[in-house]
């Protein structure tokens, strides 16, 4: 592995005089004074959105008020300010609130282009993310990091907790599905922080043609892979608890199939159904339109027949390290069609199950009906050893 160019700036202890707070986490972000020295004096890009806060504070404004020269903001998909749903693409534009111009990376192009880049000295990257591979936020962070490679911008990531960062599962992602839903051959649990997993895209060379980015890591201070870490805003509209959150990686598999996650609800991703279902089911639920978090869901106006995971208790999660299978398999018997089950031509509003997942294989098994066991075992041996690959990137204990 080529070497990499990398600053560590270490966030445990008592350094450059400054005391953490004993075994509480402090993110990458709220640890000012660890970075901003880097950041004064230069043209300032930030990768930002709403979860980008530094004390119940946009980063932007913090850095602002301490006299960085903040040039443009870059917006990953729901935006810089968090209010667009899913899927909704983006304009460039410019922040009302800062006066700022807003480039979009979820609208007419991912990447940021030289033009976007030009006269800024360095790149910041700050953003939240839940730790499943086909949450954008880390294939914005590929983009960005290639980006940056190419125009020598040295790129700063204020790392910040992986809420499922406790477990790594799943199959992983094949060469022929990669797409902005998945970029990498990784599991759909990946377990990484956005620092790490940013380590692991250099030190993997997924960049194009194997660049390198140079990277400046702030690390968390007490954090481990095991620490709870609940959420202080919203990750994106339809994450809105910190169940759903915990749920999101189980129930995104939905997402390609005839089943809504709740989307067109106020409890999105804690609650599934269909209204086919209708008999099987007692709980119900009416999915209908919601500007800025599901503007045309899933069975929208529809009565919906499922389960209500409100109240599931997510210990089991944290107990198993192991995505919730059980509730797909039980969902494809349950389903009078089964053709229709996961055709996302059918259903426009459905997503390709294939891409989602990163393989054929699991949409292959469910309807041959194996079980839950007979398909973990297919994962291995590619689960084992990315976990191997893994470990050389694990910043924290």
């Amino acid at each position: 592995m080529k070497k990499i160019l990398i600053i560590l700036i270490v966030a445990f202890g008592s350094i450059l005089g400054t005391e953490i707070r004993a075994q509480e986490i402090v993110t990458g972000a709220e640890q000012t004074e660890r970075y901003i020295h880097e950041l004064k004096g230069k043209r300032v890009g930030m990768v930002v959105n709403a979860t980008s806060i530094i004390d119940k504070q946009l980063s932007v404004d913090t850095l602002q008020k301490l006299g960085i020269n903040i040039q443009k903001i870059f917006a990953p998909e729901h935006g810089f300010r968090g209010d667009f749903s899913n899927g909704a693409k983006i304009e460039n534009g410019i922040d009302s609130q800062t006066g700022i111009t807003v480039i979009s990376l979820y609208g007419k192009h991912l990447k940021p282009t030289p033009e976007d880049l030009a006269g800024l000295d360095i790149l910041i990257f700050d953003i939240q993310d839940v730790g499943a591979r086909f949450y954008t936020y880390i294939s914005t962070l590929h983009y960005v990091m290639e980006a940056c490679a190419e125009n020598k911008l040295p790129l700063l990531i204020l790392d910040r907790p992986n809420p499922n960062g406790f477990y790594v599962d799943g199959p992983v992602l094949e060469e022929k599905y990669k797409s902005f839903i998945g970029m990498h051959p990784v599991p759909i649990v990946h377990g990484m922080t956005i620092g790490e997993y940013a380590l692991m895209i250099n030190g993997e060379g997924w960049l194009s043609n194997k660049q390198q980015c140079q990277l400046n890591i702030v690390k968390l201070a007490n954090y481990t892979h095991e620490s709870p870490y609940t959420l202080p805003i919203k990750p994106s509209p339809n994450l809105n608890s910190q169940q759903a959150i915990y749920l999101y990686p189980s129930l995104c598999l939905f997402e390609g199939t005839v089943i809504s996650q709740g989307r067109g609800t106020q409890f999105p991703f804690q609650v599934l159904g269909n209204p086919k279902l209708n008999g099987k089911y007692s709980f119900q639920f009416k999915p209908i339109s919601i500007p800025g978090m599901s503007e045309n869901p899933l069975h929208r106006d529809q009565d919906c027949f499922g389960l209500d995971l409100r109240n599931y208790p997510v210990s089991r999660l944290r107990n198993s390290k192991q995505l919730d299978l059980k509730w797909l398999l039980e969902f494809y018997a349950a389903y009078p069609n089964k053709t229709a089950f996961f055709d996302f031509k059918q259903h426009p509003q459905m997503g390709n199950f294939d891409k989602l997942v990163g393989t054929s294989s699991l949409r292959e098994q469910i309807i041959a009906g194996k079980t839950e066991a007979e398909i973990r075992s297919s994962w291995e041996p590619a689960l084992s050893n990315y976990k191997l690959m893994r470990k050389k990137y694990l910043l924290y204990p």
